[in-house]
């Protein structure tokens, strides 16, 4: 078979190994791809968000499977683009996709439907949102209707707080159209899980549970990011927390999805909180976490292949899902000053450390080629991935195998997985 995967960043690249494993696989290709994926695939300088020339390149390579993996092009359409042209694509098509392109549609779907959530109440008018505000309890949590790199929440401690950060989302448009609307929601507390999901339209089945830190600072302090690094599995989802997500969140929102003529078929990505009162949805996205993915995939038995293409068929409850015995620790080395600015083009090294080193990964997320040598390209420049027989090493391997790269102003949190020392 011959695989395209679109998409350039550290979860590409951890789908990208789990593809190259499988032995059906004889070419794959990545849009627009960096330069550790190009260790594995041949790179194509086409952008995730040009349809028409993906298009024409996967006819033109007689691609057999195409695998959509980043937000945008999955919430503009690009699985519809593909299948229109009669090319086999993995991820949700657009009308399924808006469970994470409009925060107001999850919400919605979810009161409907009657999945636990905080909650809430919608806003199209600044005005309007602050007279809510006005007579709501705080903290309280903003969130930016639309996409918004997964930065589009802001939790407000006072009044003031939220009054500025109805400004920042809704009128000076600091996250763009994707505050045209924006979402007023309780503030949760308890502990944050991640769980993906694979779906075909009617079956959905969980992965290994993991846990994303958002924030840039050690003590989660200082602005949100695309995320600072992530462990599976969560030692605060229990078989039984398992069992009830499965009751109450995770197949009824398949079935919702279905109900209202937006079959679901990719990665369901569902963001939880484990607060005193029960689990409840802080969050969907309809694509592999980033950079969760780079935990949960090597953790990952199944030939991928496989179940991607059982997701697409519709024979997902054919597949035995099956995960390692172990756990696994990310650590994302970011340039200093991300998420605001930083410098790029500086050089790397130390990359070469990882290879035949079983059980340690190095996933580029914001890297390319400047010559024969690679430089750091982004904010989250590379996930640095470990296992272990339990958290507590994966930890401890991971943190040993940041020390093996240099790059000027490498950044990183220290804490990653610190969680697990409360146990």
């Amino acid at each position: 078979m011959k695989i395209l995967v679109v998409g350039g960043g550290g979860r590409e690249h951890a789908i990208i190994t789990s593809i190259s494993k499988s032995s059906k696989v004889s070419k794959i290709y990545c849009a627009p791809g960096n330069a550790g994926i190009a260790d594995l695939a041949e790179c194509v300088d086409i952008g995730v968000m040009e349809f028409d020339k993906l298009v024409a390149f996967a006819k033109e390579k007689e691609i057999d499977l195409v695998v959509v993996a980043p937000d945008d092009p999955l919430v503009a359409g690009a699985v519809d683009a593909f299948n229109e042209a009669g090319i086999r694509a993995f991820g949700p098509k657009a009308n399924a996709a808006i469970i994470e392109g409009s925060k107001a549609f999850s919400k919605d779907l979810m009161k409907k439907y009657g999945i636990p959530t905080a909650a809430y109440e919608n806003f199209t008018d600044p005005d309007e949102a602050i007279k809510y505000l006005e007579t709501a309890d705080m903290p309280i949590v903003l969130k930016a209707d639309g996409l918004a790199l997964g930065k589009g929440v802001l939790i407000c401690n006072t009044l003031e707080e939220a009054k500025a950060g109805v400004k920042e989302i809704m009128l000076d448009k600091h996250f763009g159209n994707a505050g045209n609307t924006m979402v007023i929601e309780e503030f949760m507390t308890g502990r944050e899980v991640s769980v993906l999901c694979f779906c075909d339209g009617k079956t959905i089945k969980p992965m290994t549970s993991a846990q994303d830190h958002k924030r840039a600072g050690d003590g989660d302090t200082g602005l949100n990011t695309g995320g600072m690094g992530t462990f599976s599995p969560s030692p605060f989802y229990t078989k039984e927390i398992d069992e009830y997500c499965m009751e109450h969140i995770y197949k009824p929102t398949i079935a919702a999805m279905s109900a209202e003529g937006r079959e679901f078929k990719g990665v369901l990505f569902c963001g939880l909180m484990i607060t005193p009162k029960g689990v409840k949805v802080l969050e969907y996205n309809a694509r592999f976490g980033d950079p969760e993915a780079q935990v949960v995939l090597p953790r990952m038995k199944n030939d991928i292949i496989d179940v991607f293409e059982a997701c697409i068929d519709g024979t997902l409850d054919k597949i035995d899902l099956q995960f390692e015995d172990n756990a696994a620790v990310c650590v994302v080395l970011a340039s200093d000053g991300y998420p605001v600015s930083y410098k790029k083009g500086l050089p790397i090294s130390g990359l070469e450390t990882f290879k035949d080193k079983d059980g340690y990964y190095v996933f580029h997320a914001g890297t390319k080629f400047d010559g024969d040598k690679i430089v750091t390209n982004g904010g989250r420049v590379l996930g640095v991935t470990a296992t272990g027989k339990d958290l507590f090493e994966a930890r401890k391997n991971a943190y040993a195998a940041t020390e093996w790269i240099s790059f000027d102003n490498k950044y990183m949190r220290h804490d990653i997985g610190k969680a697990i020392d409360e146990q």
